[in-house]
């Protein structure tokens, strides 16, 4: 990528897309961003789509191993610690590519980001690659530190994200990613549960004012709140949570 033009390093990140090669994709917008210039909102969305692939590939390696290791450790096999190891590389390379578009947030793209949207977009996903750390970190110093930068990202996201339309498909993401950190990694899942049902019911009160892409974009993302929502209250899991209450 050396001396590449912005218009050639985009054209490689959309061939890298094509040939579902992430890594190389997020190395070209990478290089995009740190020229300085506020990116436009599909180059936005290209940076988006590679490092969540090259995480997201990395994250579904590491429970893999993750449940092969506790399998392994289980039986007594001898090839616990070989098992151990590998978890911890896909574990070193994923904290690695997080940290590295922290700092591209931290450093260039909050900087350059003029309108709300885009302020609210990169504070999220500053939330997420911290959350991403958060499942994956056992040391309890290393998880509260990652735990506490996921918070103070998406409390920025929420802040900014006030005043827009509830039927806002960046607003509604940082609802479905927020009550997710709230649920998943912090235990909230009351306020989990009350800010996506909040989100949920402020969206479908003005989603028919939407068309085209927009409604599009927007009811999917609402699909995911009532899938979670459904998923939260079942009956089941209800169960399920009186019974470890009763327990602990």
């Amino acid at each position: 990528f050396i001396m590449s033009s912005r218009e050639d390093l985009i054209a490689r990140a959309k061939l890298s897309e094509q040939a579902q090669r992430y890594d190389e994709m997020a190395a070209a917008m990478k290089i995009v961003v740190e020229m300085g210039s506020e990116l436009s909102n599909d180059e936005r969305n290209l940076l988006s789509i590679a490092y969540k692939h090259t995480t997201g590939a990395r994250r579904q390696s590491w429970r893999v191993m993750s449940s092969v290791e506790q399998k392994a450790e289980e039986e007594s096999e001898t090839r616990v610690e070989i098992v151990h190891t590998y978890r911890e590389k896909i574990e070193d390379e994923l904290e690695a590519i997080c940290q590295e578009i922290i700092q591209l947030i931290d450093t260039h793209l909050l900087k350059s980001a003029q309108d709300k949207d885009s302020q609210v977009f990169y504070y999220k996903m500053k939330g997420d690659y911290f959350r991403y750390m958060c499942e994956v970190f056992s040391v309890p110093e290393k998880r509260k530190k990652v735990m506490s930068g996921a918070n103070r990202a998406y409390n920025a996201a929420n802040d900014e994200a006030e005043r827009m339309s509830p039927i806002n498909p960046i607003k509604l993401g940082l609802a479905l990613n927020y009550s997710v950190f709230l649920y998943e990694i912090k235990n909230g899942e009351k306020k989990a549960i009350r800010i996506a049902q909040e989100a949920f019911d402020n969206a479908l009160a003005k989603v028919e004012l939407l068309k085209g892409e927009a409604y599009k974009d927007s009811t999917i993302i609402m699909q995911l709140i009532r899938d979670n929502l459904t998923e939260w209250n079942s009956p089941d899991k209800v169960v399920q949570d009186l019974l470890e209450d009763t327990q602990g």
